[in-house]
Parts: structure tokens; C-alpha cells; sequence
């Protein structure tokens, strides 16, 4: 279990004001944290090689390479509201 002082310490850093009770609440979860913490410290990971990331990940990119597009034509067609050859929408700022 945190001490109060080291508590009061932290929300001092933290710019936080804590009642009472907050402070002995939080000194009894921030020691199990850290509790839990200094068991996981414990476990052998000397032969585990270091993750970037617990998923494994796959760049999800497509290749950018020219492909067929519609028709500009067809595409204003359906636009509620054009101008030449842009979509004409409403102003947002």
C-alpha cells in the first residue's frame, strides 16, 4: 500500500484535489497496482523477444496504381447540386 504522503505527492504533481477518502482509496489501489506490477516483475521473460505490438500487423495500404474511374459526367449527374465540373456543397466555416 502507497503511503498517504506519497499519495498527496502525486496529486500534488497532478494538480488534483483529493478528499480523505479519495487519498485512501487511491493509496489502496495504486499499491495493488504496483503490487501486481512488482509480481509481473517476477515472471521469467529472459528467453520472450521484444514485441512492437501484442497483434500481429500488415501494412493494410493498396498498391497506388492508376485504375479505371466513371465517368465525371456520370458521377455529377447524381449531385444534388454542381457547378461545371465540382460538387457543390454547402459552406462549413
Amino acid at each position: 500500500m502507497l503511503s498517504r504522503s506519497e499519495v498527496e505527492h502525486v496529486a500534488a504533481l497532478a494538480r488534483l484535489e483529493l478528499s480523505e477518502e479519495e487519498k485512501e482509496l487511491f493509496a489502496r489501489q495504486l499499491g495493488k497496482i504496483i503490487e501486481y506490477v512488482n509480481t509481473l516483475q517476477e515472471l521469467p521473460t529472459d528467453d520472450v523477444p521484444p514485441l512492437v505490438h501484442v497483434v500481429p500487423l500488415k501494412n493494410v495500404w493498396r498498391e497506388d496504381k492508376v485504375e479505371e474511374h466513371l465517368e465525371v459526367e456520370k458521377v455529377l449527374s447524381r449531385a444534388p447540386d454542381r457547378e461545371e465540373r465540382f460538387f457543390r456543397v454547402s459552406r462549413v466555416v
